[in-house]
């Protein structure tokens, strides 16, 4: 006998795409049990069965979101040899990916809640987390650069990653408040030009 409430074509990944669509485009709070189940296709003893609770099909939205939207932004950073280009073209991807005409815009990841009041305290801290990856992974491709003489060893990897992961997250907000394609590429550009002044270039 089927799980009671469950459409008999139940997709659960489909379903945990479009839960995605509703969480980006809303934020946590925003999105409403009617918005999900509407947008998913089943009704909320399905929602509950397959995922959990609302907390928890958050968490699994954001991990199929940070492993399928926007890889390209950070493969930029792996694929272009020198370090300054690759940032460039780490900073102009996300300006494409924030700036999609068939998708909400901005980060799904940046735009969460901030503070544990907005939101529970594990989502709070999942999304905090995936935002000091971030960081994470831009201090490793500049100490890559140090490691391999492209950049000096006295400049400070952890700040400049920092600011590119705020220039970023500022991307993100200027996508969301209606910035186009061409006012991301503008901060885009701007940020890549600080880059010998960040590095002594």
């Amino acid at each position: 006998m089927s799980e009671r409430g469950r459409p008999r074509s139940f997709d659960r990944t489909a379903a945990l795409e479009r839960a995605m669509q509703v969480f980006w485009e809303k934020g946590y709070e925003g999105s409403s049990l009617a918005d999900l189940t509407s947008a998913m296709g089943i009704n909320p003893p399905s929602l509950y069965a397959a995922f959990g609770c609302k907390e928890a099909l958050y968490l699994e939205v954001m991990e199929l979101y940070s492993r399928t939207i926007g890889t390209e932004i950070w493969s930029a950073l792996e694929t272009v040899p020198n370090v300054k280009e690759a940032i460039g073209s780490f900073l102009l991807a996300t300006a494409r990916a924030y700036s999609q005409p068939d998708q909400p815009h901005g980060c799904l990841i940046a735009l969460g809640g901030l503070h544990s009041g907005e939101v529970t305290k594990p989502i709070c801290d999942a999304l905090c987390r995936h935002r000091a990856d971030n960081i994470v992974k831009l201090r490793q491709r500049l100490e890559r650069a140090v490691a391999e003489g492209e950049l000096p060893a006295s400049i400070d990897v952890e700040a400049i990653a920092t600011f590119y992961a705020t220039v970023q997250n500022g991307m993100s907000i200027l996508a969301r408040d209606g910035g186009d394609h061409r006012a991301l590429k503008h901060v885009a550009d701007g940020a890549t030009a600080a880059f010998d002044a960040l590095t002594g270039g």
